[in-house]
């Protein structure tokens, strides 16, 4: 039976947990029995505007039902969770394997439209990210179908500079299969999530918590009040509603929709150089050179993942580009004015919460921020919070300041062997189970 909720005992989080109760929450945890569970990948093929796509997921479940989580209403509980703009569902894989193997929980893990490396089991991309002949590397949307050099140019760009260096960009030439591709992922991408939703955690046997780390974050949040069982946010350097963030970033997006980021060693560069500034001050700039050492040899490592990105319109909440997508789109498709209209409302309704009697209200939201994070501040959050509370209705949102960690918050530190992912697994849990999610 389902457990009655009343104001008097509804449970609440804390507002920070120390770095000492971290590694204990962490040490609690590890020591507890593993669940055996299976890794099954699952990619698939869905149609969304009227293009074919294949869409990674890898699912994540106890071997033995009966070890399977249930929530305070009787649904067994799942995660739909997807990564951050780099990469593909490995680099999130130990919250993954934290939250099956010790809570039970069927984790479904996507992998962004065109991330995934479909002609090698490894998933690994070859090579780099810009090839001896020129060419860049270019996501696979399709098995089988390849975007050449002929379909786009690249391109420099010095915008924010002081933020990212010079960024280079695959240019898709209009007309050309990139253009159109880069011009209607957002469907494929919401339509993929919610196929996994139906299919893996179907309505009435499951009760749906979403997660999206840093890039991530905007689609998880696009999903919350588009699937009926979702009952809230875990988030952890999760990256809120794009017009919120923003808002919080302080810019718009530099160039139009079909100007793709080829990352290089520079986008691991402004990580880092961040992150141990606020561990270190300005020691580390006495030791530059060893630090760039360091930096290339992390990009040696990285560049096995995808490292290229489509999405940063979406995550900035880029109106002039979600506009210019959907219309590219509809025209392709050919869309009357109204079917026009409709889809650029689509697009851009993406990027903010549902409104109107039929809409399902933003359920309950909580974010974990780590100490060392870049972006993810405490400062940024109030913005968000501001936000939050001038909705109406106001959703019920809750910050807590870890106080360790970096952006990529799987990463290992003393005391911390698989990074933040058992704190906020325990503390994620507690919230589901203590009724915080329960409005």
């Amino acid at each position: 039976m389902a457990k009655r909720w009343t104001a008097a005992n509804f449970w609440e989080p804390p507002t920070s947990i120390s770095k000492d109760e971290m590694v204990k929450i962490s040490e609690a945890l590890l020591t507890e029995p593993d669940i055996e569970f299976t890794e099954t990948e699952d990619v698939f093929r869905i149609r969304a505007n009227e293009m074919d796509w294949d869409i990674g997921c890898m699912v994540y479940e106890p071997t033995d039902p009966s070890k399977a989580a249930v929530g305070p209403d009787g649904k067994k509980l799942g995660i739909i969770m997807t990564h951050g703009g780099a990469s593909d569902w490995r680099s999130i894989e130990r919250l993954a394997q934290t939250f099956t193997g010790k809570r039970g929980y069927k984790v479904c893990s996507m992998t962004y439209p065109g991330r995934l490396y479909l002609p090698d089991s490894s998933r690994d991309w070859p090579d780099d990210t810009f090839h001896a002949d020129g060419s860049v590397r270019t996501p696979i949307w399709l098995e089988g179908e390849h975007i050449s050099s002929d379909e786009y140019d690249v391109v420099k760009d010095t915008s924010f500079r002081e933020i990212y260096g010079s960024r280079s960009y695959a240019r898709a030439k209009k007309g050309s299969n990139f253009y159109y591709r880069m011009a209607a992922w957002p469907v494929a991408f919401e339509e993929g999530m919610r196929d996994i939703c139906r299919r893996y955690l179907p309505v009435g046997e499951y009760s749906i918590f979403a997660h999206g780390h840093s890039t991530g974050g905007p689609f998880a949040h696009m999903l919350l009040q588009r699937v009926e069982n979702i009952k809230g946010l875990i988030g952890i350097e999760n990256s809120p509603f794009a017009f919120i963030y923003r808002k919080m970033a302080g810019h718009d997006w530099p160039t139009p929709f079909n100007y793709m980021l080829i990352r290089t060693w520079r986008e691991l560069a402004r990580y880092k150089g961040a992150e141990i500034a606020m561990l270190e001050g300005k020691k580390p700039l006495f030791r530059l050179a060893w630090l760039m050492e360091e930096i290339f040899e992390m990009w040696n490592e990285a560049k096995r993942f995808p490292q290229f990105k489509t999405e940063n319109w979406f995550h900035l909440d880029s109106i002039p580009c979600l506009t210019e997508a959907a219309k590219v789109t509809a025209e392709r498709i050919g869309m009357n004015t109204e079917e026009t209209q409709a889809l650029v409302d689509r697009y851009i309704g993406y990027g903010r919460p549902l409104t109107g009697p039929d809409a399902k209200s933003v359920p309950p939201l909580m974010y974990c921020i780590n100490k060392f994070s870049r972006d993810h501040t405490p400062e940024k959050y109030k913005i968000l919070q501001a936000e939050y509370a001038a909705m109406d209705p106001a959703p019920k949102v809750r910050v807590i300041e870890l106080g360790t960690g970096i952006h990529s918050y799987w990463k290992s530190e003393e005391g911390l062997p698989l990074g933040v992912c058992p704190v906020v697994t325990k503390v994620w849990h507690d919230a589901i189970m203590n009724g915080y999610y329960e409005v």
